[in-house]
């Protein structure tokens, strides 16, 4: 550690001495070794009690037919499922996000009672209810209004609908939120260059809410591939499902539990890194647009603003008043056609 690292930290807080250094190692090896010791308890009682550490119980893993029947369908059904409602939950959260910030309560208001009326009710709620709209709810809605009221709903569907209303709320916070953290110079910049709210928005302000809140977005997308899982209750055939159905009928919860919590991390680790990919990507095309993009003194993101977009204010060169003196003669001079007379 060299002197300026050494008085960074002093600034925080005191640097341990010797006898400290020497605890804090002791600290260490013995939370290690409590740890380690308690995971080998765990091992010990699985094994005893259920011999779920046999390798008989790892074996349905090697065989392709697991795999071929139960867990890719189940990937399938989870990545289609997450995928679809991705779109829409997108889609959802900018237009409501942008509804918010409207100038106009007629859409401000609604937009903000619809994100959080959505925000408030619990993702399993939602799948019931849109469950329910072909069932239940679809039989009450007919005896109510003595009007037919049949919708048939599957579990796909309804999986999506309750992942779309739900995180697409969630999303909407984040792009206001990303929106109104823009700097407002951002705006006044591209208004005074005669662009409308629509244009600003569009081109200037939602690109660079994006950006920023581009590391939350994704971490809302993980969180929504994980509520997929949400759907086996609504028996929609996804991954946790396949491996409960797995683990119910080889007895073998633990490696059944295993093998999925594997494939759920190694999935939501690239969406990780996607976001951690696109969060650097982005920021080498804004110092690039910064560097390259703009001159002197203008801003990169209003310098990025195509230049069709912005409109052109016509000036006539007819118009422009000829410069005069203050003593009323024409500055070019005596020696110039027309020079020395006095002016008007």
């Amino acid at each position: 550690m060299n002197l300026l690292q050494q008085s960074q930290a002093s600034v925080l807080f005191d640097a341990p001495g010797p006898k400290a250094r020497a605890r804090y190692t002791v600290y260490s090896v013995i939370t290690i070794a409590a740890l380690i010791a308690l995971l080998a308890w765990v091992v010990i009682q699985f094994d005893r009690r259920g011999d779920q550490w046999a390798a008989e119980k790892w074996t349905p893993f090697l065989q392709p037919e697991t795999w071929t029947a139960f867990i890719l369908p189940g990937m399938a059904n989870t990545l289609g499922a997450a995928a679809v409602a991705t779109v829409f939950a997108l889609v959802f959260g900018v237009i409501f996000g942008i509804g918010r910030l409207s100038d106009h309560a007629w859409v401000r208001v609604p937009a903000g009672m619809v994100v959080e009326f959505f925000r408030a009710i619990p993702l399993l709620m939602l799948i019931f209810f849109t469950m329910a709209i072909g069932g239940p709810l679809g039989q009450a809605l007919t005896f109510v209004f003595a009007v037919p009221f049949r919708i048939v709903v599957d579990p796909f569907t309804a999986v999506v609908i309750g992942l779309t209303l739900y995180n697409g709320s969630v999303l909407a916070e984040i792009f206001r939120a990303g929106i109104n953290a823009v700097p407002k110079g951002q705006s006044e910049a591209a208004y005074s260059l005669g662009m409308r709210k629509s244009q600003v928005m569009r081109l200037v302000l939602l690109p660079q809410a994006v950006t920023t809140m581009m590391p939350a977005i994704i971490m809302q997308l993980v969180v929504l591939l994980k509520d997929s899982a949400l759907g086996y209750i609504v028996a929609f055939p996804e991954m946790l499902r396949a491996f409960t159905l797995i683990a119910t009928g080889e007895q073998n919860v633990i490696p059944a539990a295993m093998v999925c919590a594997v494939i759920y991390i190694a999935i939501n680790l690239s969406l990780t890194r996607l976001a951690i990919w696109l969060e650097r990507r982005n920021a080498r095309r804004g110092r690039a647009t910064a560097h390259v993009g703009a001159a002197p003194g203008v801003d990169a993101a209003v310098a990025a603003v195509p230049a069709a977009s912005v409109p052109t204010p016509s000036v006539q060169p007819d118009d422009t008043p000829e410069p005069v003196d203050r003593d009323g003669t024409d500055p070019a001079g005596p020696d110039a056609p027309g020079g020395g007379r006095p002016a008007g």
